[in-house]
């Protein structure tokens, strides 16, 4: 006859520490373990195709002798089938924090995590930006990814395509990583885009291209320069956008500008090839000659960051700022109304500039060359790029940056 539910509450409370550990026996495997440093652990013993183990039950009294019979019940039931209740419960466990874990932003957070390797901190930052608010925002960050729909990510690339087509295009590749991921990590049993055509997704409504808005009325522009001298944000922040009142660089490459890209003495801008958005490798490294102004503004922010690679340094004073940062001080300035024109990004004094220098060269003393090659818009035909990729316009470049240089700043209080 076997003996069980030997110990009682009293028994248990009475127990104390000895200088080695001991055990009180309640049957059929369980036993409490009294230390001694008068911990008190449930255990539970059994044997499985003739091997021996062990497993715990927490510790008395935070699990009570009632709780520890009806899990010793629970094991013994599972036993009985043949089971091993360690692996079942461990299983079901792992199941659980998978299960825990399987939302959309943490997936999306640990697949970002994988792509640092992958891409420079410019091509990560824009990931990180684009698909948090495009797809992962839009879709909902709390949403299991075992629940997402074609439908649901068919909806938030169509709606990117109307305004961003190569954006959305990019974010259909980037997405079906994610599910990629999802799936090797046992977050999904299948990729839901493995055998879709992006042409599926996201060519259902034609897309309509709008241009960044920029800023062309001579009088809204004064404000604009002048609220930027005045501004007092972060100095990198400052800086930056000064800086892109005189060169209009793209959001990326002024945000991840680093030291090593100026030249003081020599007064030149140079950005490697691979780091522009043609990064075709017969073209040159793209160089601006750097007027006054403009090395007047980055010696100013010498003082601040010259002992790191980058120009624009961030908060943490380790990495960049995000490309984000000064279009989040522009709308604080009062430039995020579209309706009246009065509405500005990073991305939007690339147009500013081009369209104001085209109306202030009433003499032609610019090429349309020299202008194109300003903002590094290169010739479409492949035939004339080749002809043409090596010509320099630095010596001509000179002139015109000094030209719009001397514009912006006798519109400055």
């Amino acid at each position: 006859m076997i003996v069980t539910n030997i110990l009682t509450d009293v028994e248990i409370k009475k127990a104390t520490p000895r200088e080695k550990k001991y055990y009180l026996n309640d049957g059929m495997g369980l036993r409490l373990k009294v230390t001694p440093n008068n911990q008190k652990i449930w255990c539970f013993r059994f044997k499985l195709n003739n091997k021996s183990f062990e497993t715990t039950f927490k510790s008395y009294p935070l699990v009570s002798l009632k709780v520890a019979r009806e899990k010793r019940d629970i094991y013994r039931n599972l036993l009985n089938d043949g089971i091993n209740p360690i692996n079942h419960f461990r299983e079901i466990n792992q199941k659980q924090i998978l299960e825990d874990n399987s939302n959309l932003q943490n997936i999306f957070n640990e697949w970002l995590e994988t792509e640092k390797s992958k891409s420079n901190i410019s091509q990560w930052n824009w990931k990180k930006l684009r698909l948090q608010k495009d797809i992962i925002d839009s879709i909902g960050k709390n949403k299991n990814i075992k629940d997402i729909k074609i439908d649901d990510i068919k909806k938030a690339l169509t709606k990117k395509s109307q305004t961003a087509p190569n954006t959305a295009d990019k974010l259909f590749s980037y997405v079906k990583g994610i599910f990629s991921y999802a799936k090797s990590n046992e977050y999904v049993q299948i990729n839901i885009l493995s055998d879709i055509n992006k042409n599926h997704i996201i060519g259902t409504v034609a897309p309509q291209v709008i241009n960044y808005p920029k800023i062309t009325d001579v009088n809204i522009l004064k404000e604009l320069i002048n609220k930027i001298y005045n501004y007092q944000g972060h100095y990198s922040i400052t800086n930056a956008l000064k800086l892109v009142l005189h060169l209009p660089l793209r959001a990326s490459n002024l945000c991840n500008l680093k030291w090593e890209y100026i030249d003081f003495e020599n007064k030149l801008l140079t950005i490697p090839r691979e780091l522009m958005k043609i990064k075709n490798k017969n073209l040159d490294d793209f160089t601006l000659p750097l007027s006054d102004e403009v090395v007047l503004i980055l010696n100013h922010q010498k003082q601040f960051t010259y002992h790191q690679q980058w120009v624009f340094l961030g908060n943490n004073n380790k990495t960049p700022i995000n490309v984000e940062s000064p279009n989040k001080a522009l709308k604080i300035m009062g430039f995020d109304d579209e309706e009246n024109n009065r509405k500005i990004t990073l991305h939007g004094f690339r147009g500013t500039t081009r369209s104001l220098i085209d109306t202030l060269d009433t003499d032609n003393k610019f090429s349309f060359e020299v202008k194109e090659y300003l903002l590094d818009h290169q010739e479409k035909s492949k035939v004339v790029r080749a002809y043409t990729n090596k010509a320099s316009y630095i010596n001509q470049l000179i002139p015109l940056m000094n030209f719009w240089s001397d514009y912006i700043l006798s519109l400055k209080d």
